[in-house]
Protein backbone atom coordinates (compact mmCIF):
# COMPACT_ATOMS: atom_id res chain seq x y z
CA UNK A 1 0.00 0.00 0.00
CA UNK A 2 1.17 3.49 -0.71
CA UNK A 3 1.00 6.29 1.78
CA UNK A 4 -1.65 8.98 1.42
CA UNK A 5 0.05 12.19 0.32
CA UNK A 6 -1.52 15.55 0.92
CA UNK A 7 -3.88 16.96 3.47
CA UNK A 8 -6.97 19.07 3.84
CA UNK A 9 -5.70 22.12 1.96
CA UNK A 10 -3.63 20.44 -0.77
CA UNK A 11 -3.85 22.10 -4.22
CA UNK A 12 -5.98 24.97 -2.91
CA UNK A 13 -3.56 27.86 -3.42
CA UNK A 14 -5.83 29.71 -5.82
CA UNK A 15 -9.06 29.05 -3.93
CA UNK A 16 -7.71 29.96 -0.51
CA UNK A 17 -5.72 33.08 -1.32
CA UNK A 18 -6.71 36.71 -1.09
CA UNK A 19 -5.96 39.44 -3.57
CA UNK A 20 -3.22 41.82 -2.40
CA UNK A 21 -5.79 44.55 -1.82
CA UNK A 22 -7.75 42.40 0.66
CA UNK A 23 -4.86 40.83 2.56
CA UNK A 24 -4.49 41.45 6.28
CA UNK A 25 -6.81 41.28 9.25
CA UNK A 26 -10.46 40.34 8.90
CA UNK A 27 -12.83 43.28 9.28
CA UNK A 28 -15.04 43.20 12.37
CA UNK A 29 -18.21 43.67 10.33
CA UNK A 30 -17.42 40.49 8.39
CA UNK A 31 -16.48 38.59 11.55
CA UNK A 32 -19.61 39.63 13.46
CA UNK A 33 -22.17 39.36 10.64
CA UNK A 34 -25.40 37.54 11.52
CA UNK A 35 -27.54 35.20 9.46
CA UNK A 36 -31.16 34.20 10.04
CA UNK A 37 -32.68 30.76 9.62
CA UNK A 38 -33.68 29.85 6.05
CA UNK A 39 -31.39 32.57 4.66
CA UNK A 40 -29.56 31.75 1.42
CA UNK A 41 -25.77 32.00 1.58
CA UNK A 42 -22.73 31.17 -0.55
CA UNK A 43 -19.70 29.36 0.87
CA UNK A 44 -16.70 31.64 0.40
CA UNK A 45 -13.69 30.73 2.56
CA UNK A 46 -11.60 33.43 4.22
CA UNK A 47 -8.05 32.06 4.51
CA UNK A 48 -7.23 34.49 7.32
CA UNK A 49 -9.44 32.51 9.71
CA UNK A 50 -8.96 28.74 9.66
CA UNK A 51 -11.36 27.69 12.42
CA UNK A 52 -14.70 26.19 11.36
CA UNK A 53 -13.71 26.18 7.69
CA UNK A 54 -15.46 23.73 5.39
CA UNK A 55 -13.69 21.38 2.96
CA UNK A 56 -12.39 23.28 -0.10
CA UNK A 57 -14.39 21.08 -2.49
CA UNK A 58 -17.52 22.98 -1.37
CA UNK A 59 -16.04 26.41 -2.20
CA UNK A 60 -18.56 28.62 -4.03
CA UNK A 61 -21.57 26.38 -3.41
CA UNK A 62 -24.90 27.95 -2.41
CA UNK A 63 -26.72 26.77 0.69
CA UNK A 64 -29.35 27.54 3.29
CA UNK A 65 -28.71 28.39 6.94
CA UNK A 66 -30.58 25.91 9.14
CA UNK A 67 -29.63 27.04 12.64
CA UNK A 68 -26.95 28.67 14.75
CA UNK A 69 -24.63 26.37 16.68
CA UNK A 70 -22.37 28.23 19.08
CA UNK A 71 -20.46 30.84 17.06
CA UNK A 72 -21.08 28.93 13.83
CA UNK A 73 -23.97 28.13 11.53
CA UNK A 74 -25.30 24.82 10.22
CA UNK A 75 -25.62 25.18 6.44
CA UNK A 76 -27.36 22.67 4.16
CA UNK A 77 -25.92 22.28 0.66
CA UNK A 78 -26.60 19.95 -2.23
CA UNK A 79 -23.62 17.80 -3.24
CA UNK A 80 -24.77 16.07 -6.38
CA UNK A 81 -28.12 14.51 -5.40
CA UNK A 82 -27.29 14.35 -1.71
CA UNK A 83 -28.12 16.95 0.96
CA UNK A 84 -25.18 17.65 3.27
CA UNK A 85 -24.98 19.80 6.36
CA UNK A 86 -21.81 21.73 7.19
CA UNK A 87 -20.84 23.60 10.35
CA UNK A 88 -19.32 26.86 9.15
CA UNK A 89 -18.21 30.07 10.85
CA UNK A 90 -19.91 33.24 9.61
CA UNK A 91 -16.62 34.58 8.26
CA UNK A 92 -16.76 31.95 5.51
CA UNK A 93 -20.31 32.85 4.40
CA UNK A 94 -21.66 35.51 2.04
CA UNK A 95 -25.29 36.52 1.68
CA UNK A 96 -26.74 35.38 -1.65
Amino acid sequence: MTKRIGGFRRKTGSKLSKSPRNKGKISLTKYLQNFNNNERVVLHADPGYQKAMYHPRFHGKPGVVVKKQGNCYVVNIMDGNKMKSLIVHGVHLKKA
